[in-house]
């Protein structure tokens, strides 16, 4: 039998956060459709609780997380939340094994928001993903064409 004793200040895996989550200032490069200065995409992949991204434009948005090399992702937890307006939002989120590469559907999902009631929506899918190098959430925030803007509280990956 092996053991190994391993101290609390050890060395973790390039990249990678406590609880497992990944750390993609290091190991990756996000692209945003639009973005409102006031809320970076930066604040939705932050290990602490931002303000989150939001988009500056209204209707469809992309966010497209490219890692610098392959990666395998066993978890996917999204946190979006709409405190303000009625709306029914889709996501889809998508991977790829290559920059240039067709990406494959993972799960689309609606959700509907409600200021009287449901205000946070929270997902986490546990995945089985090898040499993932996109990872691509699209947001659609309205499906009634109230053209509402695309947010996202948290997306944490590990």
């Amino acid at each position: 039998m092996r053991k190994r004793i391993v101290g609390l200040n050890s060395a973790r895996p390039a990249g990678a956060l406590d609880q497992g989550w990944l750390d993609l200032e290091q190991i990756a490069t996000v692209e945003v459709t639009s973005e409102d200065p006031s809320f970076p995409v930066e604040s939705a992949f932050d290990s602490k609780d931002g303000t989150g991204w939001r988009a500056a434009e209204k209707g469809e948005q992309r966010v497209r997380v490219i890692f610098d090399e392959p990666v395998s992702l066993r978890r996917i937890q999204l946190r979006f939340q709409e405190a303000h307006y009625e709306r029914m939002q889709e996501f889809v989120i998508r991977w790829s094994p290559s920059t240039s590469g067709q990406s494959r559907e993972i799960v689309r999902q609606q959700w509907n928001f409600s200021p009287a009631g449901s205000t946070a929506e929270i997902e986490d899918y546990m995945v089985d993903l090898a040499a993932v190098s996109v990872l691509e959430l699209t947001i659609q925030p309205d499906l009634n064409g109230q053209e509402a803007v695309a947010t996202l509280a948290k997306c944490r990956l590990g």
